[in-house]
């Protein structure tokens, strides 16, 4: 027998409540999360939790029904050819998890049936370095990681190719400050003193349904001011003259946004525009393909071979623990993993060479050579050596005397 609730604002009056009257109701009642979380909430919505649930009555949802939908989702990318990630796979099942959460608080279902589905576990790809092995085992089979970044010489060469662009300050400042390509899109010149070498970075730009969205950086940690060195300072200045030098090309329609990186009527910079054109100047310069945002993962690795400190890297990128920090940049330092493996191997080679118990040296066996044969004067023959003409019990170490007897 089915359950009838009456909630006028979800359903109607005295209307059975199905999984999508519920997840239409908690979308529009969403107030607390950053607009992108409420579009990505959305997105999960339209495409998968609405299709597959949504016909589906709230109180009558069960563990094995959310997970026949998870099932069935990841079946038909396969059938597509675009395999579903762990991770896509995780988040759906978040949003599923909130929205029964907030109808457990409203006393609509008595548990969460989104928490006891099975999923593959999600794992964070380990980046790896553009070896030159590993480019020519690219180049021949056309694998890539999923996510790599550069050496220190393949990043120097990326930024010169690439020196007559009119974007390229905006690499240079991702290659060495580490920003999100969306903080850099979403910087200002306001925001940006030269004098004192210091950016703020206080927004970022994203892009939704072909619109751009002025958004808080991702987390309350990313709001933070960085240090600019010499060299990004000077790209920053030479970005401004040219700046101004395409506004006066221009002409009077052209659109002083205040953004550092625009487009040449001045309007702001979108994110993807950022990626595809990185993408191109990649190939142009003959370099193995990696992401946009392992560029920013390349600084990070580049500053802590450089000696920088953990706790400085994590507030040049905005992470909110040392952890994250430490698990997702120090796998990728291949000059300090070897230096590590030697001082084990000296290690144990210095161990070697101690007394056990002791903190002294073994001492070094003499080699023994043989005896050489003693020749003839005047000829090159050997001769056999003198054998001794002692009694035999004589040669091995005391003679044994005669023990005499006393007569009695």
């Amino acid at each position: 027998m089915l359950r009838r609730l009456r909630n006028p604002k979800a359903g109607g009056s005295g209307g059975i409540l199905t999984v999508g009257d519920w997840l239409a109701h908690w979308l529009v009642s969403r107030t607390s999360p950053a607009a992108s979380t409420v579009r990505g909430y959305a997105a999960h919505v339209r495409l998968y939790l609405g299709p597959y649930l949504g016909g589906v009555l709230l109180t009558e949802l069960s563990t094995g029904q959310v997970q026949a939908m998870f099932t069935a989702i990841i079946r038909q990318h396969q059938a597509l050819g675009t395999p579903v990630s762990a991770a896509t796979l995780t988040r759906i099942r978040a949003t599923l998890r909130a929205a029964l959460n907030a109808a457990i608080r409203r006393g609509l279902i008595p548990d969460n049936p989104a928490a006891r589905a099975e999923l593959p576990r999600a794992r964070r790809p380990r980046a790896v370095v553009w070896t030159p092995y590993r480019v020519g085992q690219w180049r021949q089979s056309g694998e890539r990681p999923p996510v790599a970044v550069w050496t220190v010489r393949q990043t120097a060469q990326f930024l010169d190719s690439v020196r007559w662009h009119r974007l390229y300050a905006a690499y240079h400042l991702i290659a060495l400050r580490g920003l999100r390509r969306g903080e850099a899109a979403g910087l200002r010149w306001c925001d940006v003193d030269l004098d004192g070498k210091t950016a703020v970075i206080s927004q970022q730009l994203q892009q939704y349904d072909g619109r751009l969205a002025i958004c808080p950086p991702k987390t309350p940690h990313s709001v933070r001011v960085i240090a600019l060195d010499r060299t990004t300072v000077a790209a920053l200045i030479e970005h401004r003259d040219r700046q101004r030098a395409e506004a006066a090309d221009h002409g009077p329609g052209y659109r002083a946004s205040g953004y550092v990186f625009t487009c040449l009527n001045g309007d702001p910079m979108a994110p993807d525009r950022l990626t595809r054109t990185f993408k191109k100047l990649t190939a142009l310069a003959g370099l193995p393909p990696i992401r946009l945002h392992d560029l920013r993962l390349g600084a990070a690795s580049l500053a802590l071979s450089a000696g920088v400190e953990l706790k400085v890297v994590q507030e040049m990128l905005g992470h909110s623990s040392i952890v994250l920090t430490a698990d997702t940049y120090t796998s990728v330092l291949p000059d300090a993993a070897h230096a590590a493996a030697e001082k084990v191997a000296d290690l144990i080679i210095k161990a070697g060479c101690l007394v056990p118990g002791t903190r002294r040296r073994r001492r070094r066996q003499a080699k023994r050579t043989p005896r050489r044969a003693v020749t003839h004067a005047g000829r090159g023959q050997p001769r056999q050596a003198k054998r001794s003409r002692a009694h035999p019990a004589r040669q091995i170490g005391r003679p044994h005397r005669r023990r005499r007897t006393r007569l009695r």
